[in-house]
């Protein structure tokens, strides 16, 4: 049986999912509902030990959880763009960068695009944008020369 076919029952500790649970979860997110989850659940499990698996249902058109997902790759990419971020998510975020841009659909292709400026032009970094999911509620490409 596989990850789509088989009933998800719910995460054994849910600040702290275990990709196999989140990839049961991002098949049949109706079986848990994000509301149900806790407060910036989003922010919790956007870290390096999810980052594949997100990227992975990121990636997959068939996914119904695709959209928080992609959501999910913004905030990833956003903390592994400031200075601070370890070597190790900068150079995992740029593998995942490149994927995108290689294989991926448009949704995933302009965030590839817009993870690019932002390593470029960092000072356009914008929490409602990255953090809040307003670059997957309003998809767009972000220009090189925008201004604040």
């Amino acid at each position: 049986m596989s990850v789509r076919e088989a009933a998800f029952l719910g995460f054994d500790k849910p600040v702290d999912p275990r990709p196999d649970e989140m990839r049961a979860w991002a098949y049949h997110p109706e079986s848990v509902p994000l509301h149900t989850m806790p407060r910036d659940w989003d922010l919790l499990i956007s870290g390096d030990v999810l980052g594949p698996t997100l990227f992975e249902l990121a990636m997959d058109r068939q996914c119904p959880a695709r959209r928080f997902a992609q959501h999910c790759m913004y905030i990833y990419a956003a903390d592994g763009l400031r200075q601070n971020a370890s070597n190790q998510r900068k150079r995992r975020l740029k593998k995942f960068v490149e994927r995108a841009e290689e294989i991926g659909d448009e949704p995933m292709q302009m965030w590839a695009h817009n993870c690019r400026v932002l390593m470029t032009r960092p000072e356009l970094f914008d929490h409602h944008e990255w953090m809040e999911g307003g670059l997957v509620r309003h998809p767009r490409r972000l220009g090189l020369f925008n201004r604040r």
